[in-house]
């Protein structure tokens, strides 16, 4: 629905002359009641003053735009007045206001009134479109100021009809190993490149919670070009025979004009899907790809399904010592009472999860299904056979390669025996292959290897602290390199690995990975705060939502600013990651649960140094962003706009 289809001339006032908050909120009820859209004002103007109790509508930059929904309302309508002196209205920025819209929606099930909030919001961010609407000389010059403006921000309403017949010139697909903030950042991108450069689009993302706006079967058909920005295996075998392009997930995030660019130029070659790919698992890409991509797609698919047994089992067992007596008995610290020992026991059952699914997942992700049950083993027998970690981790890639040979094998059998090797053949020959190599290949090296580094750890804690400190600094920063990319993932990757030993050790190298990946964008943030005119408007706005980032340990919202300035903002995070890293093990700080940034803190060992060490890290990044970065001088407009 239009903004125009909802504000009549007699909702409008250009000229009012209100003295306060409550003066303001009275004429625009009246005038909202002079469209006959309202059955009872007094009810919606309690409604509109209520809502205004719970947070200022005053969205700042001289507008102010209340709401209510109820049923005192008759139909959806906007009332809207223009004060040319300004009022206070409480606003977020402290500014007067200017302009208002009054939206008044039924009571009912869709929500109209934060669609056209959300649309409202859209238009004014324009201050050129603001100060036309300020200065209109007539309501006739400010209804057609409005309908010029939205119909030429939401153009896209107006090919709705034509798209639906011609399909989309360009799908998209983002995917990224943890299914948070790269497939969304990547997406959102790409939509908005796409936006400016006049190229429809449908972008599928394949997220932590599943895919969403999934591609049809029609829509794939019908596009010009398939696009894929994914550091994880997507379902491929519906894209056959279609111009594909395939990269990371970062590139679509920091390249969407050049990937957009390529996908509508016409020469973008088709992709021919390999391997006989049971549905929704995929092969590699007609070999375009390099090994090491290869590798790290199929690495990375899985730890994505492995992370949610690690990060829930590994809290709910870091939440068992903190609900639990050591006095009672050191040794079964964890399990002294009824709750801990619950909360203990559900934790380890997750937990004991993680390296089988990563094995198995790895292995899906090169041989397709019957590989997962191979791997599922693999990753087992790891785990008993004390080759840990990185035993699973070979065992997932040594199974997906198993079955890749035994289906070249068996490819020569008749075709009456199809049916018999996904259901014998695959598991038998698969499962004895993988445990016998296992046994006696894998787990005897990994399992001394294992060893070795535990008691390198452990030595290193009684005496050698320097080394100590220097592996802390190293993972810190490993986390802050590429905030979410392959070094970044590593770091995090042995922390985790890391903690299957459950040894003291163990624990202070994941409070190192965690306090490295939150000091980015705290130190961004910090420097926004403190060092504004090193930064424009618009970036210090996005530095606030990095305070909560960082402190909830998602690394990824540095993004933004090491993608639009990265000489300087790498290795200023770098080094306040370092730093931290460093000092967590110096204070031998413990982590047992592998995320949750500062809602795990009562889990921490020395929590307070822990802290402490975040804040030097994060103020050791700031300063140093600080200097590397140049003041700015905005735009004069710009910059009365801030000062409001």
């Amino acid at each position: 629905m239009r903004i125009t289809d909802l504000l009549k001339k007699e909702g409008v006032d250009l000229n009012a002359r209100v003295a306060d908050k409550q003066q303001a909120i009275d004429r625009l009820v009246k005038l909202m009641e002079q469209t006959g859209s309202l059955r009872d004002p007094a009810a919606y103007k309690a409604c509109v003053q209520r809502r205004e109790k719970e947070g200022t509508t005053g969205i700042g930059e001289g507008v102010a735009i209340p709401h209510a929904k109820t049923n005192a309302v008759r139909r959806a309508a906007l009332s809207a007045m223009v004060v040319k002196d300004g009022v206070d209205y409480d606003s977020l920025d402290g500014a007067p206001v200017y302009l208002f819209f009054l939206i008044a929606a039924p009571d009912t099930a869709d929500n109209i009134h934060l669609d056209v909030l959300g649309r409202l919001s859209i238009l004014l961010m324009d201050e050129d479109f603001r100060q036309k609407l300020i200065h209109a000389k007539d309501t006739d010059v400010f209804l057609s100021l409005i309908d010029q403006c939205e119909t030429e921000k939401f153009q896209e309403e107006t090919k709705e009809t034509s798209k639906a017949q011609t399909g989309y010139q360009v799908l998209a697909v983002t995917a990224c190993p943890t299914g948070i903030a790269h497939t969304y950042m990547a997406a959102e991108s790409l939509e908005n490149t796409a936006r400016e450069l006049g190229i429809s689009i449908k972008v599928e993302t394949n997220g932590s919670g599943g895919a969403k706006n999934v591609l049809t079967p029609e829509e794939i058909e019908e596009a010009g070009c398939i696009l894929i920005a994914a550091d994880k295996n997507v379902p491929m075998a519906r894209f056959d025979g279609k111009p594909l392009i395939q990269t990371k997930v970062a590139n679509g995030i920091n390249k969407a004009k050049e990937l957009l660019t390529e996908a509508t130029s016409g020469k973008v070659a088709p992709y021919h899907h390999q391997g006989k790919g049971e549905e929704g698992q995929e092969q590699k890409n007609d070999g375009k790809e390099s090994v090491g991509r290869q590798i790290y797609k199929h690495l990375m698919n899985g730890v994505s399904h492995m992370l949610p047994f690690v990060i829930g089992g590994g809290i709910l067992i870091a939440l068992s010592f903190l609900f639990d007596h050591y006095a009672l008995d050191p040794s079964n610290f964890g399990k002294n009472t009824d709750f801990a020992r619950f909360l203990n026991t559900v934790g380890n059952a997750a937990f004991g999860f993680m390296l089988p699914i990563l094995a198995g997942f790895i292995a899906m992700s090169i041989g397709d299904r019957p590989a997962l049950a191979v791997g599922f083993v693999g990753g087992a027998l790891a785990v008993s056979g004390g080759a840990g970690f990185l035993g699973a981790l070979l065992a997932g890639f040594i199974a997906g390669y198993l079955v890749v040979l035994l289906r070249k094998v068996f490819d020569k059998l008749p075709k009456s025996l199809e049916g018999i090797k996904p259901v014998l053949l695959y598991p038998v020959l698969g499962i004895l292959a993988i445990g016998a190599t296992m046994t006696f290949l894998v787990n005897p090296p990994m399992s001394a290897l294992n060893s070795w580094i535990t008691e390198l750890l452990n030595s290193m804690r009684g005496g050698n602290e320097v080394v100590l400190v220097l592996l802390g600094a190293l993972l810190g920063g490993m986390m802050s390199i590429d905030m979410g990319g392959p070094i970044n993932k590593a770091a995090y990757l042995f922390g985790t690995g890391s903690l299957a030993t459950m040894t003291e050790g163990s624990f202070e190298i994941m409070a190192s990975v965690m306090i490295g990946g939150m000091v980015a964008p705290l130190a961004i943030a910090l420097c926004t705060t403190f060092f504004q005119n090193r930064f424009t408007k618009k970036e210090r706005q996005s530095g606030v939502v990095n305070y909560v980032m960082g402190l909830s340990f998602i690394t990824e919202g540095a993004i933004p600013f090491a993608a639009a300035d990265p000489l300087r903002v790498i290795p200023s995070c770098v080094v306040g990651s370092a730093v931290a890293g460093g000092l967590s093990m110096f204070f031998h700080c413990t982590l047992r649960a592998p995320h949750g940034g500062i809602f795990v803190v009562p889990v921490i060992g020395n929590p307070f140094w822990y802290l402490a060490a975040l804040l030097a890290g994060s103020v050791v990044g700031m300063l140093m962003l600080a200097l590397l970065k140049k003041p700015i001088r905005e735009d004069k407009k710009e910059t009365a706009a801030a000062d409001k």
